[in-house]
């Protein structure tokens, strides 16, 4: 009996000992595994926030596991601007942003809102793969980012809670929360109407409590957020088209090493997946919203709003970039 316990103790051993080996690589796996952080805005559902959980499983895929990234949304991690403030000093490593907050940093971006500049996603991608897209990217990392793709916010529309909206004499004089981006400050008062910059986060209860009377969004934000539930009057206004700069940190570049290219795929294959969705929950939401009662959707006289805005590209022609912004308007109406 004795000698029967001797002999599973050293069997136990032998195990352990030839084991050893394997453990000790699975936990200096573990232990060199990066972990990143993307953060955004968006709510649950939101295209978004289903592209930022693809872009997570990719890179994990791609990297066999030695990168990790975790995703914080809803602005879990502040606002747009705040997470861009984290994105340069590091403590941030990925955004999926705003390209109004974004335009702060890099003011040629506001170029892409020019009104009625592009009807569709596709011109819009189309333009951003050649000179104009080259051109950012330089302006980027000068300040120490790197644009991994162009995701689509899609175009926008505005709502309010007052009247509805076919022309711009309807739009003057209403209170309209628009992101921290010039252009879209400067599109609105050439409608006649007031502006306040409000966080994202806090605009459902700002509508709610009559601090704005209206805002402008994607439909699928609209959607996903339940503006609609305080702001009845939906006026398909098309204004204008904007990007959702999907971007890195530099020193989140540096610490990926040879997993660059396979983030930067990764962000790649999600960028297609968002813009795919960002379509297909704009054809869902207008139908969802042209069968609700409670919900009161407009055609408006385009011509009539793109005249009215027709002096903010002039203007914007005249700023230090205007050489750039004056390309962009030209690639988009090639």
């Amino acid at each position: 009996m004795h000698l029967q316990i001797q002999r599973r103790s050293f069997l136990r051993s032998a195990a352990v000992a030839l084991a050893a080996p394997a453990l000790l690589t699975t936990l200096r796996d573990a232990q060199a595994a990066t972990t990143l952080t993307l953060g955004h805005g968006a709510a649950p559902g939101n295209p978004r926030t289903v592209a930022a959980a693809k872009f997570a499983e990719l890179v994990g895929q791609k990297t066999e596991g030695r990168v990790k990234i975790n995703v914080a949304g809803a602005e879990t991690l502040g606002s747009d601007s705040a997470m861009l403030t984290s994105l340069r000093t590091g403590a941030l490593d990925f955004t999926a942003n705003s390209q109004g907050a974004t335009s702060a940093l890099v003011p040629e971006l506001s170029a892409l809102g020019l009104p009625f500049l592009f009807a569709t996603t596709e011109k819009a991608m189309s333009v951003l793969s050649g000179a104009v897209g080259g051109e950012l990217d330089k302006r980027f990392e000068a300040i120490g980012i790197m644009p991994l793709d162009w995701w689509d916010n899609g175009v926008r529309h505005l709502t309010n809670s007052k009247r509805k909206v076919t022309t711009p004499a309807e739009v003057a004089g209403l209170k309209v929360r628009t992101p921290a981006d010039p252009m879209t400050i400067d599109i609105f008062q050439a409608l006649g109407a007031s502006t306040e910059q409000i966080a994202f986060g806090e605009l459902y209860i700002a509508l709610q409590q009559g601090v704005v009377d209206g805002q402008e969004n994607p439909l699928a934000n609209i959607e996903s957020s339940k503006l609609y539930e305080v702001n009845r009057f939906v006026s398909l206004t098309a204004h204008k088209w904007e990007s959702t700069p999907f971007l890195m940190s530099m020193i989140a570049r540096a610490r990926l090493g040879k997993d660059l290219e396979a983030v930067m795929a990764a962000a790649k294959e999600a960028g297609e997946l968002q813009r795919s969705l960002s379509r297909d929950k704009a054809t869902e939401v207008l139908a969802a919203f042209k069968g609700n009662p409670a919900v009161e959707v407009t055609e408006v006289d385009r011509e009539a709003f793109v005249k009215a805005t027709a002096p903010v590209a002039d203007v914007w022609k005249q700023k230090p970039f205007g050489e750039f912004v004056a390309q962009v308007e030209a690639e988009a109406r090639a």
